[in-house]
């Protein structure tokens, strides 16, 4: 597709911008809100199922005009339009980007290289539900006999992180009868402890990994096999305890496993966002076919309102806009995620590969260096936890923090009063982050002048309040695209190509190399920086002597 915008340094919309922010960045949300009785109002948007109030930012109705002024000029109507049409907007990997054919609906028309990829989609989930229904009913037997009552899912990034976030979110539709673990790290204690209780008989490996030669991924893979095995004894048990989630056939029977039992996903998909393709399996099993599907409608409604809702309701547009104002022109360098939902534990962890792996780039797409700040920090933890520990920063400290809240009105587990406590605070953390106390109204309740600065709450700290009804199957769907189209609208507007990842592939190879010399006995020449010389030197003296104690 043609990538030949102007860069946004020079580009007319962003000098009005800059202009703006200029006249406006010292005003206070105290100020604007007694301007404009309305406010509130005037900046929430709803769109499908999601109130988004946008109101306590440092922003005008002249700054939301001159946001969706660069959205316009940024040429991102007419990525989105690529996008949905399928053409490979991955530039540097040449690839289509296509996460919204996961979640399409049966009848749609996705095509890809001259073909509808939507029968293909469907056909994999078809295959994922019988499978999913059979190890739910027990029907799906081990080697022994004994029906399956653990799944460990084993990936890495994407194919961890999505099914760990998805699973803790929805907990609360999950067969209790079943357990569900997940391995990821190369450390071998995470292994060791995720099957320390576990029976092999009665556990199911799921192994993602498109290449099926993640190092990762199949080094904690073969050291499944190897613990099953020892229990197990027949090679052929693999089969009937390990599925995979590739497009390596080969390379997954090579291994023991039953290439009928492989799921496909495809290279249009990629991994941070693939939790609703095949690498979602473990999730299916869990909360079961219904409540998957219902997930992917969730995603589609948000995907459609993407695509078809005017920019100035548009809720990953707005969303995307308002991050890319604190990070280009305040220079906030992050944004915390507060989830007020106990389910939602991992879901800034979730978001962390989504947006940071998306978006941490140094050049545009066409190569040339980016003149301003793309890919904020995301980090963040349920409320009220995070109360306890970092609010204190957000509120007193130093750095500029926008926040993003989300919160539901009806509790999945009602407790007496718990979820009024909750929701109140929810509300009085936006509010206190808002307006803060100022220094004559500390005076008025009795402070003396020499603690008064340390209780003063100078306020104008922005931040979002994201209201949902309920978290359900399609609630989390809903959020996790409203944050994936917020990605693809920075990346748009700073013209990066947000689909590639080529920032993890250096110390990759720099570790394979390593690897030999680690395990090698002969002292060998290292041609490494002396850093890193004397750390393998060092590293490898003290295995030594660890292996002859």
């Amino acid at each position: 597709m043609e990538t030949s915008i102007a860069p946004l340094s020079i580009a007319p919309a962003w000098q009005e911008l800059k202009s703006h922010y200029a006249k406006i960045r010292e005003r206070h949300l105290r100020q604007l809100f007694a301007e404009n009785p309305q406010r509130a109002e005037q900046m929430t948007a709803e769109g499908v199922g999601i109130t988004f109030d946008y109101s306590k930012h440092r922003i005008t109705e002249e700054t939301v005009r001159l946001l969706l002024q660069l959205a316009e000029a940024s040429g991102l109507r007419s990525r989105i339009d690529a996008m949905f049409r399928g053409e490979k907007i991955n530039v540097t990997e040449k690839r289509a980007v296509l996460h919204i054919a996961l979640r399409a609906p049966k009848e749609q028309s996705i095509v890809v290289d001259g073909e509808n990829v939507v029968p293909k989609v469907h056909a994999v989930l078809d295959k994922m539900a019988g499978f999913s229904t059979r190890i739910r009913r027990g029907d799906w037997k081990g080697h022994t006999g004994k029906p399956i009552r653990n799944v460990v899912n084993i990936g890495i990034g994407g194919s961890d992180l999505g099914p760990v976030m998805a699973y803790e979110a929805l907990r609360h539709y999950s067969q209790r009868e079943l357990s569900f673990r997940f391995v990821s790290n190369i450390d071998g204690t995470d292994f060791a402890e995720a099957v320390r209780d576990l029976d092999p008989e009665e556990t199911l490996f799921i192994v993602s990994s498109k290449t099926f030669t993640t190092l990762e991924t199949m080094t904690n893979a073969r050291t499944a096999r190897d613990w099953a095995l020892k229990t197990l004894k027949q090679p052929a048990a693999v089969a009937k305890h390990f599925v995979a989630v590739s497009t390596n056939a080969e390379e997954v029977s090579k291994f023991g496993i039953d290439t009928a039992n492989m799921f496909e996903f495809w290279d249009w998909v990629g991994g941070r966002y693939s939790m609703d393709s095949a690498i979602g399996l473990s999730t299916m099993i869990a909360i079961g076919p219904e409540n998957f599907r219902d997930m992917l409608g969730g995603f589609h409604e948000m995907d459609e309102h993407f695509r078809t809702a005017p920019f100035e309701r548009n809720l990953p547009v707005l969303m995307g806009l308002l991050g890319l104002w604190y990070n280009d022109l305040f220079g906030a360098q992050t944004i915390a995620v507060l989830p007020y939902e106990q389910y939602l534990k991992r879901f800034p962890a979730y978001l962390q590969q989504l947006t940071m792996e998306s978006n941490g780039k140094h050049v545009q797409v066409d190569g040339t260096n980016v003149a301003h700040q793309t890919g904020p920090i995301y980090w963040g933890e349920p409320g009220t936890n995070g109360q306890h520990s970092f609010y204190q920063m957000i509120h007193q400290g130093t750095q500029l923090i926008p926040c993003d809240f989300i919160a539901f009105a009806q509790p999945l587990n009602p407790l007496g009063r718990h979820h009024d406590l909750l929701m109140a605070n929810v509300f009085a953390q936006a509010e206190a982050l808002a307006f803060g106390k100022t220094p004559e109204e500390v005076r008025a309740e009795g402070i003396p002048d020499w603690l008064a600065p340390h209780k003063t709450f100078e306020g104008n700290r922005p931040s979002s309040t994201i209201l949902l009804d309920r978290l359900t199957p399609a609630a989390l769907g809903k959020l996790v695209a409203l944050y994936e189209h917020s990605v693809f609208t920075q990346g748009a507007i700073w013209n990066i190509d947000s689909f590639d990842q080529w920032g993890v592939e250096l110390g990759k190879a720099l570790a394979v190399r390593i690897i030999p010399e680690l395990e090698s006995e002969v002292e060998g020449n290292l041609k490494h920086d002396s850093s890193t010389n004397a750390l393998i030197r060092r590293y490898r003296k003290s295995k030594k002597r660890i292996d002859h104690e």
